[in-house]
């Protein structure tokens, strides 16, 4: 990954629940330390759970600063879940304690507005440490929220699948309908909720 200069403070961003239809879709930026390298960092999807919460704990410490930004699903119904995630993007880079120089966006699209300079990086997680330890932060705090979902309605099984349109889920919300977690501008949701089976 590209090593920058220190008297340069590049902020990551990335995002973690764009494709599920239910609970939040969580945004971080991360301004990351050179002189406390956090080895280890990369794609959040290419470690595992027990990893990324460790590179958390580590990320969360060590940077220089980050934040993390839930958007809810009635914002996501709202904005529509593009808009939504630019608008969480904005708001990561704005709540940093420190200011960014630049920002390096994890995509092929920058939103509008942004507080500094930006370049979308395609693939960004893998390529950039900043951007893997906003996906690594936005990650771990999405599975957290899940978990805690997954106790208010346990019948959706949201531990197992996260609000993905897994199968177990889908037959779920045909035998449930929906929860207030859920996005109702996503079809499947749509389709559950005609059923009449709403909390």
């Amino acid at each position: 990954m590209p090593t920058d200069s220190p008297a340069v403070h590049i902020a990551g961003v990335d995002e973690a629940g764009r494709g599920p239809l239910a609970g939040p879709l969580v945004v971080a930026a991360v301004i990351l330390d050179p002189a406390r390298p956090i080895s280890g960092i990369r794609d959040s999807k290419q470690l595992s759970e027990r990893k990324r919460e460790q590179l958390f704990d580590l990320i969360t410490r060590d940077a220089l600063s980050f934040a993390i930004v839930s958007v809810e699903p009635d914002e996501i119904d709202r904005l529509n879940i593009f808009q939504a995630t630019m608008a969480g993007m904005c708001q990561a880079l704005r709540e940093l304690t420190v200011a960014p120089d630049s920002a390096r966006i994890d995509g092929n699209s920058l939103p509008k507005d942004l507080p500094c300079p930006a370049e979308a990086w395609v693939g960004g997680d893998a390529r950039c440490s900043a951007i893997g330890a906003a996906s690594i932060l936005a990650k771990v705090t999405r599975d957290q929220r899940m978990m805690a979902m997954d106790r208010e309605y346990p019948q959706y099984g949201f531990a197992k699948h996260k609000g993905y349109p897994t199968a177990a889920h889908l037959q779920a919300l045909r035998a449930f309908g929906i929860c207030p977690q859920h996005r109702l501008s996503y079809a499947p949701v749509r389709a559950a909720a005609t059923q009449g089976k709403l909390w």
